[in-house]
């Protein structure tokens, strides 16, 4: 996939668990899991704007976008 998650690494660099930042953004462990992990086709406006709020950050920063070749 193109978009490349770079929640991880915001994760480490605020020192924030998975955990505590599923109780504070309010979804479950599993799906921010999945979101960190890139294994979701979206994400809800209010969800980004919450992990953004948690992180101190900007979407783009959570976000990446990789060119990928026209293998046509």
């Amino acid at each position: 996939m193109a978009i490349i998650v770079k929640l991880d690494e915001l994760m480490a660099k605020k020192k924030v668990s998975l955990n505590q930042l599923a109780a504070e953004v309010g979804i479950s462990v599993t799906n921010l899991s999945l979101l960190k992990n890139g294994h979701v086709r979206g994400v809800r406006f209010n969800t980004l704007a919450a992990i953004c709020r948690v992180l101190e950050c900007k979407p783009g920063d959570l976000l990446d976008y990789e060119y990928e070749e026209d293998e046509s």
